[in-house]
């Protein structure tokens, strides 16, 4: 028969590069480029253990659960939350399959095909995917270290009057940026002004590498002022381990109310034994030790990957050193195109994302996206080696 698929279906096109990174897959390339945590961190122990307890209740574990998630988990979610200064109740918390999920089913109650979406530019290219698929505008901001230009998002709103603002402010992907106090104040009071719903995706901003250091969400922030335009969506995908699938957005009981009832025609409920086995695990074991152990480890891995770009001379290369998270992103001499790099990369045996694939509009082709949380000493030295080999090659190819 002739499948008749609709037009994002037929149109949205898979990148190339993407598929490029599928030769990653052999123990022969040493990859950069997945947003990995290290697998050796993983809490699997007490993982196993809060499984088995979860089999000690009985059967009833394994029943259907409810669309918004397992209720003694949402509100070990919310006590979590609490601590950072944002407040919501277990009815305003939904549980979903991954932040993606979330991102996805904010995009499927809240806009239509040709409504206008602002992110920052570059951002997180599996949420320009997502938010692609439902046929919109995605319009950049003008953005820097400390968040978007307040003159460009000014008039951008005036401009183009979104419907939605999706942002990183904290140890952003792909760039490791943080928000400046200031730029996120004045996100929320433009937003609340002309009625836009900024959606906070923060997988990251636990893990920072100054325990004391204090980034105050979007959301705490519009809590504080009296305003409800913001939504906030995580997961335990980069602090506990990504397998669980578990993920959470919350905002007010009218916004996770519609996206309970998507929720439910999509999927019914995300895994109900991965989250008791979740809350279990938080009831004993000390997530916030384990965060600190990581952001320690990966602020190790971090200086080390630094130290060895140092070491390769990379004329023109700079970057900056990033507060947490798990991404540094680099630029290389002007006239590099990271793309050709890859391929030449891969033919040295080492792999990364070039920043290209995470802009919205002409992309600044010198640019790339390194993982440095996934990848041990031994072969991190190896692959920076590698990739310094491949980029002199490619500034050779052109000067």
């Amino acid at each position: 028969m002739e499948y008749q698929l609709t037009e994002p279906a037929r149109t949205l096109k898979v990148s190339a590069v993407r598929e490029l990174l599928k030769l990653t897959q052999t123990d022969a390339v040493i990859s950069f480029a997945g947003g990995l945590p290290a697998e050796d961190f993983f809490p699997a122990e007490a993982l196993k253990q809060a499984f088995e307890r979860v089999f000690t209740t009985g059967n009833k574990a394994l029943q259907y659960g409810l669309t918004e998630g397992y209720t003694p988990l949402r509100e070990q979610i919310g006590h979590r939350l609490a601590r950072r200064d944002i407040h919501v109740a277990p009815d305003e918390i939904l549980l979903t399959t991954g932040s993606q999920q979330a991102i996805d089913l904010v995009a499927k109650v809240y806009l239509e095909p040709g409504s206008v979406i602002l992110t920052e530019n570059p951002t997180y290219l599996v949420a320009l995917q997502a938010f692609r698929y439902y046929s919109v505008k995605i319009v950049p901001v003008l953005s820097d270290e400390q968040g978007m230009d307040p003159e460009d998002l000014a008039a951008k709103i005036e401009q183009y009057h979104p419907k939605l603002v999706y942002v990183i402010p904290t140890f952003a992907n792909p760039t490791g940026w943080i928000w400046e106090t200031s730029r996120r104040m004045n996100l929320i009071e433009e937003c609340d002004r002309h009625n836009v719903l900024i959606v906070e995706d923060d997988p990251y901003g636990e893990i920072k590498f100054a325990p004391d250091e204090h980034y105050p969400s979007l959301m705490s922030l519009a809590q504080q002022s009296g305003k409800d335009c913001v939504v906030y969506t995580s997961t335990f995908s980069k602090t506990v381990v990504p397998a669980l699938r578990i993920g959470w957005i919350c905002g007010t009981r009218a916004l996770v109310t519609a996206m309970v009832r998507a929720k439910q025609g999509a999927d019914l409920h995300s895994s109900s034994l991965d989250q008791q086995a979740l809350f279990q695990l938080l009831d004993q074991y000390d997530l916030d030790a384990h965060i600190g152990t990581i952001a320690a480890e990966y602020q190790r891995r971090m200086r080390l990957m630094i130290t060895l770009l140092e070491q390769q001379n990379l004329e023109g290369a700079h970057w900056t050193e990033p507060k947490g998270g798990m991404f540094l992103w680099l630029e290389l001499a002007q006239d590099l195109d990271a793309e050709v790099v890859l391929k030449q990369s891969l033919q040295e045996g080492v792999a990364f994302v070039p920043g290209t694939e995470f802009y919205v509009g002409p992309p600044q082709k010198n640019t790339l996206r390194l993982n440095f949380s996934h990848t041990g000493r031994e072969k991190m030295t190896a692959g920076v080696e590698r990739l310094g080999r491949a980029i002199h090659e490619c500034v050779s190819s052109v000067r």
